[in-house]
């Protein structure tokens, strides 16, 4: 694509030619006057035409160019080339000249495809017609490996973050503290702005979970005398004990049946959590006597708040829990993350020797 330089050129070299020819042949002034001013008009709108119009932007595949609040005009036209493989950017600045973009710079996240032309990506960029992003929250531990993971994804950083969670203000104004605040978030893929605000992405995560516990969902806990708070703690002890979907069920109808007759849940995953040890491999007797509120061997119902963030499979498996008797659960001795059921404690004896000697065949300490 030629560049304005050149054009200029070009059209010096043609207005030259003509001047030169027109005294050649003597032709009348006002004849010369039209020629000129026709070739420089042609000239004009051309070179305008493929400035404004050209499609400097060789990217095979959509590119994403973030705009950050600390951005200038020089740094977005180093993004521009750099991530969206601009060959030139003459008509880019020529459009931000006249139109002042450098004092009305909009942060976020812009998608451009090669087949965009300057004024096109120009004009969003100019009127901050940003692209939304995908914002994907996962079943994580820990808040902490959750805000690492949101930081990832949106502009904002994460300590903001991080503190905006851990102001009590905000927790008890969002009707969650320190314990509860897992259960706000519901584990999905969500379109968003990248630019949003902790207090916007706090916001859109109530959204989300007024949608998600519908009255279905609000109908079904209440029939099992759980919040959805409740809920998604019991959860997160299910999808801890298995990350085998079919057992999850049977598992949270498992601990249902202790709370109902008020025995202690006396969940592993538990221990771990308020130890804070999510690598051991096997619970001995100095871990059952950590005196934390997640010790659910020396603490009766169900601890203070979620041990992870919950699946909506997990959530879902609490509210339609499997109907049987069962009290007792041991990994299987084929230790393939699939448990052993029992309904009394002979049973279960029987079960977790087959798993201890299986472990002990291993040397898995």
């Amino acid at each position: 694509m030629p560049s304005f330089y050149f054009l200029l050129r070009r059209f010096f070299t043609i207005f030259a030619s003509l001047f030169f020819y027109s005294v050649c042949m003597k032709l009348k002034k006002p004849i010369v006057i039209s020629i000129l001013l026709v070739v420089f008009f042609l000239l004009t709108a051309g070179s305008g035409y493929l400035l404004l119009f050209s499609h400097p932007f060789k990217t095979v595949s959509p590119a994403w160019v973030y705009i950050d609040t600390d951005d200038s005009i020089d740094s977005v036209y180093v993004k521009l080339k750099r991530d969206a493989l601009a060959s030139g950017l003459s008509g880019f600045k020529l459009l931000s000249a006249v139109y002042k973009y450098e004092g009305h710079i909009h942060t976020g996240a812009y998608k451009i495809g090669g087949n965009e032309s300057t004024w096109q990506v120009f004009h969003r960029l100019n009127m901050g017609q940003q692209t939304p992003v995908n914002l994907t929250i996962s079943s994580v531990r820990t808040l902490e490996r959750l805000v690492r993971s949101v930081s990832k994804q949106l502009m904002a950083d994460s300590a903001s973050i991080s503190n905006y969670l851990k102001d009590t203000v905000v927790c008890n104004q969002l009707g969650y503290n320190a314990y509860t605040l897992p259960a706000l978030f519901i584990p999905n893929t969500y379109q968003v702005y990248w630019d949003m605000t902790v207090e916007e992405f706090v916001q859109r995560m109530q959204k989300e979970h007024k949608r998600f516990w519908n009255e279905k969902r609000l109908q079904k806990a209440d029939s099992i005398g759980l919040t959805p708070t409740q809920v998604c703690t019991l959860a997160s002890i299910v999808e801890e004990e298995t990350a085998n979907n079919d057992e999850k069920p049977v598992v949270a109808g498992l601990y249902l049946n202790r709370l109902r007759i008020g025995m202690p849940l006396q969940a592993d995953p538990t221990v771990k959590f308020g130890l804070r040890a999510f690598g051991l491999k096997r619970i001995l007797h100095k871990h059952l006597e950590s005196d934390n509120p997640y010790n659910t061997y020396k603490h009766q119902g169900l601890p203070p708040g979620p041990i992870r963030i919950p699946s909506i499979k997990g959530i879902d498996s609490v509210l339609d829990y499997a109907r049987h008797n069962y009290l007792y659960m041991c990994a299987k001795e084929t230790l393939d993350g699939t448990h052993n059921f029992a309904s009394n404690w002979n049973e279960h004896l029987a079960n977790a020797r087959k798993y201890q000697r299986e472990l002990n065949r291993r040397n898995i300490r």
